[in-house]
């Protein structure tokens, strides 16, 4: 199901760290058998007190997931992840083989930019790219309502999620800057918000405060 949201609807402000990972399955239909099983592994173990928030977004064509989870702090994920990732990924990869995770970035989120908070997003565009050119990302562009630049904790990279009215205003946006320098090596999917699983801890801020408490 695809629920139409603004991003910092979704930003936990006591959280310490978004773990953002990809999982790529190759075909909607294992996308969303993984989705499902995820959200059922979510629903049956009890919930860790240092897990804020999880969200699910499946891209749109179908190809992967994304995962967005806000963890009090990395020390405390990695506290549950060596006592129970493990299992939880053997027992998914038995209902959907050949799951694809390149790897886990471990990001804070560094600065939003709301352009119009009154329309709701049609998609979402999860963009990595240099930290250098990430406020380029986040400039006024038709169709482009917010942006939310987050930084890799080891400074290399930033994790840019943009909303969008919909699909053909970015790339309409993607086609304008193709000959702008430093665009070629970015890597950008679409995904459209899934699930959203809230921990004991979740707290539901304004989007207001939520804004108000990065400095914009």
């Amino acid at each position: 199901m695809t629920h139409l949201t603004h991003f910092m609807e979704l930003v936990q402000p006591e959280a310490g760290t978004a773990l953002i990972s990809e999982w790529r399955t190759g075909a909607s239909e294992l996308s969303r058998a993984a989705a499902d099983a995820m959200i059922g592994e979510l629903e049956a173990a009890e919930t860790p007190s240092a897990l804020l928030a999880q969200h699910l977004f499946l891209s749109t064509d179908g190809t992967s997931l994304l995962f967005y989870a806000q963890w009090t702090s990395d020390e405390d994920h990695l506290v549950w992840a060596r006592a129970h990732r493990n299992a939880r990924v053997s027992r998914i990869d038995a209902i959907v083989p050949g799951i694809e995770r390149p790897g886990l970035n471990r990001t804070r989120l560094h600065r939003s930019v709301v352009h119009d908070a009154d329309r709701r997003p049609g998609v979402f565009v999860v963009t990595t790219m240099a930290t250098d050119e990430a406020e380029g990302a986040v400039r006024p562009t038709p169709g482009l309502l917010a942006g939310h630049i987050h930084l890799t904790t080891d400074g290399e990279r930033a994790i840019v999620v943009t909303e969008w009215t919909d699909a053909a205003s970015h790339e309409a946006a993607v086609t304008t800057a193709s000959g702008t320098s430093g665009t070629g090596h970015q890597q950008y999917k679409r995904y459209t918000l899934h699930h959203s699983f809230l921990g004991c801890g979740a707290k539901v801020a304004s989007e207001t405060d939520a804004v108000d408490r990065r400095g914009m």
